[in-house]
């Protein structure tokens, strides 16, 4: 080859997926989640309601570069990495505007995750989704490792809450485990199931 020949051309790389885009995935993604429908039991108003919701939490995750995608933007994970802390007033304004009368049950989730939350360093793992269709491809489980990874290198444990069987069964492929007994929402609603992984 000349030299002078003119050298590959560079593929353009996607841009990356817009808040809005990320916040509709977990928001068709978590519709028929056991949370959600505690939080919000009308189908078309949950139908309505959860892309404000997710997207206050993606632009949470936002603020502290705390969003894995896959290139094609049909796999997210949100985190939340170790000192990461919130303005919590603005936090709950953010989730009123979204949520409205439903407020209130996302204020009981919240009081009952920080109870059981580790106080130790860790990277948390807030929401993660997955295309339909796209799933069982083990998109969720290549963002996981970017999160465990980290968490290895910094010499700091990870942790979550599974709301589905799903999500468990990918967090034990990770490398989490059970941490302490299930987190269980009032009036027979359902669980959450604290997750635990220590560094390697």
């Amino acid at each position: 080859m000349s030299p002078n020949a003119p050298g590959p051309t560079a593929l353009p790389r996607p841009n990356p997926p817009s808040a809005t885009h990320l916040s509709a995935l977990l928001a068709a993604a978590f519709h028929d989640d056991a949370l959600t429908r505690w939080m919000i039991p009308d189908e078309q108003l949950r139908t309505e309601l959860l892309p404000g919701f997710f997207q206050v939490f993606v632009e949470l995750s936002a603020a502290h570069d705390g969003i894995l995608t896959t290139p094609d933007g049909d796999a997210v994970l949100l985190f939340l990495p170790p000192g990461a802390e919130a303005d919590e007033a603005a936090l709950d304004a953010a989730f009123a505007q979204a949520l409205g009368e439903h407020t209130h049950a996302l204020r009981t989730i919240a009081r009952l995750q920080a109870e059981r939350h580790p106080h130790t360093p860790h990277y948390y793992a807030s929401f993660g989704a997955v295309r339909p269709g796209r799933q069982q491809a083990g998109l969720m489980s290549r963002l996981l490792a970017q999160i465990t990874a980290r968490a290895d290198a910094d010499g700091v444990g990870a942790y979550t809450e599974a709301s589905s069987p799903g999500g468990e069964a990918a967090t034990r492929r990770a490398g989490f485990g059970r941490l302490g007994t299930d987190i269980a929402l009032p009036g027979g609603g359902p669980v959450l199931r604290p997750m635990w992984r220590n560094p390697r």
